[in-house]
């Protein structure tokens, strides 16, 4: 592959619903451009995009992948980067990192299913990253494809931005061609390309509304083109085009075009669009913020600055590092400098990558995307410069993973095999989070959904041979005391020669501070306990309460009080004396009133305001208490306090309700005294772990 400049390139990213088609785009597009011969299909399981295994398996995208093609517009030949991303919500975290790396998307609709909850996320997310975005409208040759439904969707959810730039016709009731609607001007499909064609008559009706819209789009751009719409009530074809390029490049013209990815109709004039519309790497980042609050231009004159963006683990390539270039000419065989670890670099060969297919290059230009191996010093979020120019950009930010699983290897020894996995992994898949229970003596796998864990789990089978399984984490739960109990308690032992005498008078009462295991004091008087055994005393306290009374969960908020006992000038020892305070421990907490308490987790969940009925429901069903509401954004919060047993599975309930519109936060807060009938259940399963 040919070496690109700065102006001639344009870095895509494929957003949109799961199984709209955007894989089947890449592969399209790869073919209309000649950079395959064959297209290969997903049930095929042989496309470019889903390259990886478990992908090919499942039968839907699990991985971004880059898929680079050069195509030919208006005389000159650009190089177009696609980021195809998953579709499905477990695997958001690859459509962040692809999100960096873009300077525009190309946001996906079915023509069929019209706006779906993936589509608004995507909305979301360019918003969010302020990407310049065009929305393409697929299977236009489905019989039930209906774009005037979703044209109507799409401006009812996203606003007057949206501007359809075609107006399909039909020829013997298929699909046949369109209206370019602000050139005015028929074009009729023949294969994956177009030729000029009259505009079919009657579809006056049809195109009227179209133009308007617009032409409103147009003139929204400036207020000197505002005046002469309002004025004349028409633009000219030029003005069109060029404020459109300027509303499409700043985000308030959105263009809604159509085809279909299987057949080709309208990808050819997709990739023209790309390259006429969307604005080219320097136009997208004329001043990309540092980590030290400065700015880096991206330009092709710069010192060499490199982000990686995303790493690949494969088994037998070692570690791929994908990287964008932010400035500067990326060249093999450089040393290159880690401002953040304060190490520098020997690069290797530089490659860009299609797919899974490696192509070496000799170097690569500010705002291209390519690849390098064997770098096993860095990762996801790193940035290579130079060392007389250091620079450090921010990294890529994730929403914290909410579900949680303990994993835990199939054959005993392998938990060595599977934590060097799972650290690889994470290497690939930031929302990927391992956390080490030393209490309940589990590891913790936090992800985003069932699916990614069950995906990270076939991974760790497939690359790395070791094969582990989910179960429900055990719950940290607590036990203190709600009473006063005062015991006395005796250990004496006589076996011939020195024996053992302790003897204890303690009281049992809450401490009022359960964020301490206990609180020892001493209120002898007379010397009947001599000080020199109250250290022994306060060390039985101290080993008693690793296991409560109840289910043997750790005690807190104990108040322990030595006020009396005896002891044997000879048999008496510090062993007898934490032997008897463990005894009165044994028989007084029970005593006590003692209690289980359970973690309590403030959970913040973000939803519609249509789902807030069924949120607060739900939340009552979990045990849960509703602190507050608060409108943010177009999004209702609603606080909540739950016992944290009850959220294993909330990240797919929260899902099902919401139709993957909701989201949330979870925080231990406190303990908290749990109702009598889960406690009854907790003491029921500690009593069956135990026999």
């Amino acid at each position: 592959m040919n070496v690109y400049t700065t102006d001639s390139i344009r870095n895509v990213v494929f957003l949109g619903h799961g199984g709209v088609g955007k894989t089947t785009m890449a592969e399209q597009m790869a073919l209309t451009s000649g950079a395959i011969t064959r297209a290969g299909k997903v049930t095929d399981k042989n496309t470019i995009s889903d390259y990886d295994p478990e992908e090919q398996k499942r039968g839907f995208s699990l991985n971004a992948s880059v898929v680079p093609i050069e195509w030919k517009s208006s005389g000159k030949t650009h190089k177009i980067n696609i980021l195809d991303t998953p579709g499905f919500f477990d695997f958001v975290g690859e459509v962040d990192q692809c999100l960096r790396a873009a300077d525009a998307a190309i946001i996906v609709v079915s023509a069929k299913s019209g706006v779906e909850v993936g589509t608004e996320l995507a909305w979301e997310k360019c918003e969010d990253a302020k990407l310049p975005r065009i929305i393409f409208v697929n299977n236009m040759d489905d019989p039930e494809a209906d774009l005037q439904k979703v044209l109507s969707e799409l401006t009812e959810k996203f606003g007057t931005g949206i501007a359809p730039f075609q107006v399909p016709f039909k020829e013997n009731g298929k699909f046949a061609g369109f209206v370019n609607v602000p050139k005015m001007a028929g074009r009729r499909f023949v294969g994956d390309r177009v030729e000029d064609c009259p505009i079919p008559a009657g579809m006056e009706d049809d195109i009227e509304p179209v133009r308007e819209a617009i032409m409103e789009a147009a003139a929204s751009t400036s207020d000197e083109l505002m005046e002469k719409y309002f004025e004349e009530g028409e633009l000219s074809e030029d003005e069109i085009l060029d404020a459109l390029q300027v509303g499409i490049k700043d985000g308030t013209v959105v263009p809604v075009m159509c085809g279909s990815a299987v057949s080709g109709m309208g990808i050819g004039v997709l990739m023209s669009s790309i390259c006429s519309y969307l604005p080219n790497p320097a136009q997208a980042n004329q001043a990309v913020e540092t980590a030290d609050g400065g700015e880096l231009t991206l330009t092709e004159d710069g010192s060499t600055v490199a982000l990686v963006f995303k790493t690949s683990v494969d088994p037998f390539f070692g570690k791929i590092s994908y990287m964008k270039i932010m400035s500067g000419t990326l060249k093999g065989g450089a040393t290159l400098y880690n401002a953040a670890t304060e190490t520098e670099v020997r690069t290797g060969k530089c490659f860009v990558l299609r797919g899974k297919e490696q192509i070496e290059v000799p170097e690569l230009k500010a705002g291209d995307i390519g690849a390098m191996t064997k770098l096993n010093d860095i990762k996801t979020g790193d940035t290579l410069s130079t060392k007389d120019a250091p620079v450090v950009l921010p990294v890529v930010t994730y929403d914290p993973s909410q579900m949680c699983m303990a994993v835990q290897p199939k054959q005993k020894g392998d938990d060595d095999k599977m934590n060097a996995g799972l650290s690889k992994i994470m290497e690939e898949d930031p929302t990927i989070r391992i956390v080490n229970d030393p209490e309940m003596k589990q590891e913790l796998i936090y992800g985003k959904g069932q699916q990614h864990l069950e995906v990270t789990i076939a991974k760790l089978k497939n690359k790395f041979k070791t094969e582990v399984e989910l179960v429900e984490p055990k719950v940290s739960y607590r036990e203190t005391i709600r009473g006063r109990y005062e015991i006395r308690s005796k250990y004496k032992k006589q076996s011939g020669g020195h024996g053992q005498y302790g003897d204890v008078n303690i009281v049992f009462e809450p401490s009022g501070d359960q964020s301490k295991p206990y609180v020892f004091e001493e209120q002898v008087f007379g010397g009947s306990v001599p000080k020199n055994y109250f250290p022994a005393v306060e060390k039985g306290i101290q080993e008693s309460v690793v296991e409560g009374v109840l289910a043997g969960y750790p005690m807190v908020g104990l108040k322990a009080t030595l006020t009396d006992g005896s002891y044997h000038p000879v048999d008496s020892s510090e062993m007898a004396f934490k032997t008897a305070t463990s005894m009165a421990y044994k028989d007084g907490v029970p005593k006590a009133k003692p209690v289980i308490l359970e973690p309590i987790a403030n959970v913040k969940v973000f939803v519609p305001e249509s789902y807030m009925g069924d949120i607060m429901g739900d939340m009552n069903k979990r045990r849960g208490r509703v602190l507050g509401m608060e409108h943010q954004g177009k999004k209702q919060m609603i606080e909540c306090e739950v016992p944290m047993s009850e959220m294993f599975t909330y990240t797919a309930d929260l899902r099902s309700m919401t139709q993957g519109r909701g989201t949330y936060t979870a925080e231990f807060v406190r303990y908290e005294e749990t109702t009598p009938d889960v406690q009854a259940k907790i003491i029921e399963e500690a009593n069956k772990a135990k026999a």
